[in-house]
């Protein structure tokens, strides 16, 4: 059985880029993965400007004019300035270009201004209140390297360049299905002996949140050619396959010798909890991932190694969903597994808290809802009251 580390780096050291590349807008990228590096080719800003309203001086001349000058131009941005004449000011605006023989810009709620000429404050500083040119971005300057997932700051950031068309690729597609006779999809009347699915809308809306295309494959009876039949047919359709529920050891569990048939298994069972039944392999040549069925531990085995298998396979470079440190509000005995407690962070004098909800039953996807983090206990921790523990924020 392997650790949960063991388990996430075999998972990504196996992990191969399988989508194709295309152009989209950049106003479309969203949550996309960029395919390439992208390079600046202007200075951002592109020239000198002004960080507030004020007045444009040379520092020098208002100390030779007793800090009064005349004021000699209105610089609006957006405006290309004529070059400051010796001993006057310039009105300026917030993001206006710095005029050539101005080194400094005072706010005009220190200056007061009559008869078109500006009396400054003896305090100023030189060289204060300007933006330099390429402050933000320098000409040539790598500002985004590929297998960087695009979000809103990024999509600015391109813009920022008169970049409108951006290389990135293609959302992976992922099939999904569940087992079991007792599964019932939502809006039919429930038998005796029988569960409405939840699985498979969590699965979808998780896949879905990474940007990435879901494929339905339903859900499966427990028997192994119809599992069978169905894994098949997910490998053609799909780039990754990902089932919830039969990779136990039950009679009735029939996922994990159906890929075992169709392709292999590399790895089964993990040590965390909830969710040590859990597979990878392949079907045919595309990669399975088996979770366990109960729908807290298809969340948390989906957040904690699902994910990182499925962000490395789309191209990302680097997830950027660290581990974070909160105060204990819970005592807990130690587990011989990697556990992950459903919690929910709370503002503490202290600082940041975290509580975890009263049952952590594998089957209580309400506690998910009710929670906003993942809480990680370390296989042989004891977790006190006050004590500082992981997180990982979903």
């Amino acid at each position: 059985m392997q650790s949960v580390q063991q388990a996430i780096a075999s998972l990504i050291e196996r992990a191969s880029v399988l989508p194709m590349i295309g152009s989209i807008a950049v106003i479309h990228s969203l949550g996309r993965i960029l395919a390439e590096d992208v390079v600046a080719c202007v200075d951002v800003p592109p020239a000198d400007n002004s960080a507030m309203d004020g007045y444009a001086f040379c520092c020098d001349d208002a100390i030779n004019q007793s800090y009064s000058l005349p004021i000699s131009q209105r610089i609006p941005a957006g405006t290309a300035p004529l070059p400051l004449l010796a001993n006057t000011a310039a009105r300026i605006f917030t993001g206006g270009e710095i005029p050539a023989g101005a080194d400094t810009v005072a706010m005009q709620e220190n200056c007061t201004e009559q008869d078109n000429v500006v009396q400054l404050n003896p305090s100023i500083l030189a060289n204060t209140n300007i933006r330099p040119r390429g402050q933000d971005i320098a000409a040539k300057s790598m500002i985004l390297t590929a297998g960087s997932r695009l979000g809103a700051a990024e999509m600015g950031l391109l813009s920022s360049q008169g970049i409108s068309q951006v290389e990135v690729y293609t959302p992976l597609k992922v099939a999904i299905f569940s087992t079991g006779d007792e599964l019932v999809d939502p809006g039919v009347e429930l038998k005796p002996g029988q569960i409405y699915n939840s699985n498979h809308a969590t699965l979808t809306g998780l896949i879905q949140s990474l940007g990435m295309d879901c494929v339905d494959m339903g859900t499966v009876a427990d028997e192994l050619e119809a599992t069978k039949r169905v894994l098949h047919g997910a490998s053609l359709k799909s780039d990754i396959v990902i089932s919830a529920g039969g990779v136990s050891v039950g009679e009735e569990d029939y996922v994990k010798a159906a890929v075992a048939d169709l392709g292999s298994i590399e790895f089964w069972r993990v040590a965390i909890k909830p969710g040590k039944p859990l597979a990878f392999g392949s079907v045919g040549n595309t990669p399975f991932i088996g979770l366990p069925g109960n729908p807290a531990s298809v969340f948390v085995t989906f957040m904690v190694l699902a994910r990182p298998f499925l962000l490395a396979s789309q191209g990302l470079c680097v997830e950027h969903k660290p581990i974070l440190k909160a105060v204990s509000l819970f005592s807990r005995e130690a587990e011989s597994r990697e556990v992950y407690l459903r919690g929910r962070l709370s503002c503490t004098e202290k600082g940041e808290g975290v509580e975890i909800y009263p049952n952590q039953s594998s089957g209580v996807l309400s506690s998910v809802s009710w929670g906003d983090v993942l809480v990680r206990q370390n296989s042989g921790e004891h977790i006190q009251v006050d004590d500082l523990v992981d997180v990982l924020v979903y």
